[in-house]
């Protein structure tokens, strides 16, 4: 029969060469993986290493309480962050197997010093990586408008840095009126970068609807910690290929973030955005009012200028009004004399003319109205010759058939027929009518 051991006598095996083969502590350069902390104040996660993306091996690491509050609270102190997913550290492990759990480390310490400067490495990288395709300067290309009158604020709604912001651009003394909309975002911690870009993609979507015309990033109060989401490779080509020019009050006093570098214009806090933004409006009012100014003075000069003109043109037309007025005064008079010569010839001769025109008419009116008084005798003669009476006292008579000239009408026997003679008038009936 096989010399055969329990799981448990082989764990113990594995323990006992462990314990005596390898040293207490080791140095080990790991990625932070899957950090989690519990309720009791442990943190757990894996060490990591990586060709590129792909993981080459990993271990299961412990800091227990005690421990990770100390090693957390020096590594805060000397690089301004936490620990977190994705930072790479140079960690001193104790290694520890567990019949149960299996191969584990415990974290006794973790030098902060080359974490500083392997972000520093990896900083440097994504600067050099931005600036080979372009990005440093690609936002700050983009024009402003003298007064921004409306953004889109990128911030967590209930930062101490955003209420400082709100209440300066609505609380300024010169009643400036700019227009916000807040993309709310986390600002820190493992989402930070992913929501950046979120809200930085939704106000460029809003910017024609709600006519923006940049997008400011602020970040302010509590702890100058965190704020490694903002040397992120991908929020900085988010930040540089942005349609709007992109302000930054991330509100810290370290070194610039790589953000900061590939934004239009970096700002140190939230406030001082806001002096930005507000300081346009004042540089713009103040150019209107010296505008204003150079107006005024320019117009007082043309008014002056012109007045001169109208005055010195004012006194040329008198002299000339003057002397046109003794000129035409003078042809006037000449005028009148030529016209009251002209009349009384006109006159005199007119009468002549008016007198022997009066001599023709009374001579035509005499001549005529004796010839007319001879045609309207002769007439007169001969109305009398043809009056009826004058007819009928020759003796003649007019006889009628119902008041028809019997030489009109056709007459029968049995009809009444009148005769008109010059002192009386008869009545007949035809009885008989003989043929000529």
């Amino acid at each position: 029969m096989h010399n055969a051991r329990s799981i448990s006598e082989l764990n113990q095996l594995i323990q006992q060469v462990l314990d005596s083969e390898l040293d207490p502590v080791y140095w080990v350069i790991g990625e932070l993986s899957d950090f989690r902390l519990s309720p009791q104040g442990h943190a757990y996660f894996e060490l990591v290493e990586k060709n590129g993306n792909k993981i080459q091996a990993k271990i299961r690491a412990n800091l227990w309480q005690f421990t990770y509050r100390n090693v957390a609270t020096r590594f805060e102190s000397s690089t301004g962050t936490s620990l977190k997913n994705g930072m790479k550290v140079l960690a001193q492990v104790a290694i520890n197997f567990h019949p149960l759990y299996g191969l584990s480390v415990n974290v006794k310490d973790i030098d902060p010093s080359f974490s500083l400067g392997e972000r520093a490495r990896v900083r440097q990288e994504t600067i050099d990586r931005l600036t080979r395709e372009g990005m440093l300067q690609l936002n700050s290309q983009l024009p402003i408008p003298g007064v921004i009158q409306k953004i889109g604020i990128i911030s967590s709604a209930t930062a101490a840095g955003y209420g400082d912001f709100i209440n300066q651009i609505e609380s300024n003394s010169g009643g400036y009126k700019i227009y916000h909309k807040l993309f709310p975002s986390l600002m820190q911690g493992n989402d930070a970068v992913k929501n950046l870009i979120q809200a930085i993609d939704s106000a460029e979507k809003s910017k024609d609807l709600l006519g923006l015309e940049s997008i400011v990033i602020i970040r302010g109060g509590g702890a100058q910690l965190d704020l490694d989401c903002f040397d992120e490779y991908e929020l900085a080509v988010k930040i540089a290929k942005c349609s709007l020019p992109v302000f930054t009050g991330i509100g810290h006093e370290r070194d610039d973030t790589i953000a900061d570098m590939v934004a239009h214009t970096k700002l140190k806090t939230p406030t001082a955005v806001a002096e930005f933004l507000l300081s346009g409006f004042r540089e713009f009012e103040e150019r209107l009012t010296l505008a204003s100014r150079r107006m005024e003075r320019a117009t007082k000069l043309k008014i002056h200028e012109q007045s001169t003109i109208i005055q010195q043109f004012s006194q040329r037309l008198q002299s000339y009004s003057r002397n046109r007025l003794i000129q035409e005064h003078d042809k006037l008079n000449s005028w009148l004399l030529r016209i009251n010569t002209s009349s009384k010839n006109m006159l005199e001769l007119q009468q002549l003319k008016l007198e022997n025109l009066e001599k023709g008419i009374r001579q035509n009116t005499t001549r005529i109205l004796t010839k007319e008084t001879e045609k309207l005798e002769n007439k007169s003669h001969w109305l009398k010759q043809l009056d009826p009476k004058s007819i009928l006292a020759k003796g003649y008579t007019r006889t009628e058939i119902s008041g028809t000239p019997i030489h009109l009408t056709k007459a029968k026997v049995g009809d009444e027929m009148t005769t008109h003679t010059l002192a009386e008038k008869i009545n007949s009936t035809i009885t008989q009518i003989e043929e000529e």
